[in-house]
C-alpha cells in the first residue's frame, strides 16, 4: 500500500503540476517548502545539522534561514522536475546558464570522453536537459533501482525523454557500460557527493571525514575520460546557474587506490567550494559524514530519506555498487531520487 501511495504521488506531480502555470507551481512550492520547514520534522533538522558543518559558527537564527532557504530551494526542484516534460526547448536553454562550459565541449571535440561529477546542488535534471537540449549531447547515467519497480520505471521514462541514456545499478555492469561510452568519446555525468556502499573513498569535507564514490576517478583512469567537476546554484531570477570547474589530473604516481583516493579528495574540495558559496541550494537531507552515520551518537535520532528521485547526474542519476576487479566503484543513490 505504502509503495503504490508513493508511486501515485509522483505520478500525481507529474500529472498535475506540469499544467499548472508557473507563476501558481512557484507559489505552490513555496507553501509546502514553509509548511514543512514550520514542522521542524527530522528532515529539516537533519538539513540544519549539516548546514552546521557548511557554515562554521552560524547560530540558531542564521541556521533556521539557511533551512527555511534550504526547503524552498528543495521543493523548487521538484516544481521545476515536474514541470520539465511540458518545457519547450527554448524554455530549457533560457532557464540555465553555465560559466566555463568550454571544459566540456573541449574534451569531446578531442574525442576523449567526458566524466561531469557534482553534488546534491539545485537542480541537475535541468541542468541535464540543458545539456541534451543547448549542446546537442547526449550523456549517460545511472540510477537506484527503486521499489515500487512502477516508480523506477517512471523516473527511468522521465530521464530518458529528456535525452539520457539511465541505466541500473544493480547487477554489476553499469561500469563497463559507462567506460565503453567513454572509450567511444562520450559523455557520463554522475552525482558523486554522498556514498552508501560503506565502502567508498574516505575523504576531508569541510573539515571532517565522510565517504565520496570512487566510481568517476577510476572511470577516468580506467578509459583516459576528462574528469570535470560541476556545481549549480539558483539566484533571485528564473535562471539556475552552473560552473564546470577545471580538470582533476590522473596523479602521475602511485597505486591505482592511492591516485582513486587524490582524484576524489580534489573533487571533494569543489563541491566543498560550491555548496559553500550557496549553501541553501545543497539539497543533503540525509546524514553524510562519519560521525553521524551512528545513529546512536545522532542528536536527531532516526531519520527518514528525503523524497530525492534515485539521484544521478547533472541531471539526476550516479552510480552505485558497480565493480571492477578489486575496487568499488560507487557513486551516490539515495531512496526517493531516481
Amino acid at each position: 500500500m505504502r509503495d503504490r501511495l508513493t508511486d501515485g504521488l509522483y505520478g500525481l506531480g507529474w500529472s498535475t503540476v506540469k499544467k499548472l502555470p508557473e507563476p501558481v507551481a512557484v507559489r505552490l512550492g513555496r507553501t509546502i517548502a514553509d509548511a514543512t520547514w514550520k514542522r521542524r520534522g527530522p528532515l529539516v533538522r537533519r538539513l540544519e545539522a549539516n548546514y552546521a558543518r557548511v557554515v562554521p559558527g552560524a547560530g540558531p537564527e542564521r541556521l533556521a534561514e539557511l533551512s527555511r532557504a534550504g526547503m524552498r530551494s528543495y521543493l523548487r526542484y521538484w516544481m521545476e522536475s515536474f514541470r520539465l516534460p511540458a518545457w519547450s526547448e527554448e524554455r530549457i536553454r533560457s532557464g540555465v546558464t553555465v560559466q566555463d562550459i568550454h571544459h566540456v565541449t573541449d574534451g569531446l571535440a578531442a574525442g576523449r570522453g567526458v566524466v561531469l561529477a557534482l553534488p546534491h546542488l539545485a537542480n541537475w535534471d535541468l541542468a541535464g536537459a540543458w545539456v541534451t537540449t543547448e549542446l546537442k549531447t547526449p550523456f549517460t547515467t545511472v540510477a537506484e533501482r527503486l521499489k515500487p519497480e512502477t516508480l523506477y520505471d517512471r523516473f527511468v521514462a522521465y530521464r530518458e525523454g529528456l535525452g539520457m541514456e539511465v541505466l541500473p545499478h544493480s547487477g554489476g555492469s553499469a561500469f563497463g557500460t559507462l567506460a565503453r561510452r567513454l572509450r567511444d568519446g562520450g559523455l557520463v555525468c554522475l552525482v558523486a557527493d554522498r556514498d552508501l556502499s560503506a565502502s567508498g573513498v574516505e575523504v576531508d569535507f569541510f573539515g571532517e571525514p565522510t565517504r565520496m564514490p570512487g566510481g568517476p576517478a577510476l572511470l577516468a583512469q580506467h578509459t583516459g575520460a576528462l574528469l570535470l567537476p560541476a556545481t549549480l546554484w539558483y539566484d533571485d531570477s528564473p535562471v539556475m546557474r552552473g560552473r564546470v570547474h577545471a580538470p582533476v589530473e590522473v596523479p602521475g604516481t602511485g597505486t591505482r587506490a592511492e591516485k582513486t583516493s587524490v582524484m576524489t579528495q580534489a573533487l571533494a574540495d569543489a563541491f566543498a567550494a560550491g555548496i559553500a558559496d550557496h549553501p541553501e541550494d545543497w539539497h543533503m537531507l540525509q546524514r553524510l559524514w562519519l560521525a553521524d552515520l551512528d545513529s546512536a551518537k545522532s542528536p536527531d535520532g532516526p531519520t527518514t530519506p528525503a523524497p530525492r528521485p534515485a539521484t544521478g547526474p547533472v541531471t539526476g542519476s550516479a552510480t552505485d555498487t558497480a565493480r571492477t576487479p578489486r575496487a568499488d566503484t560507487a557513486t551516490d543513490s539515495e531512496k526517493g531520487r531516481p
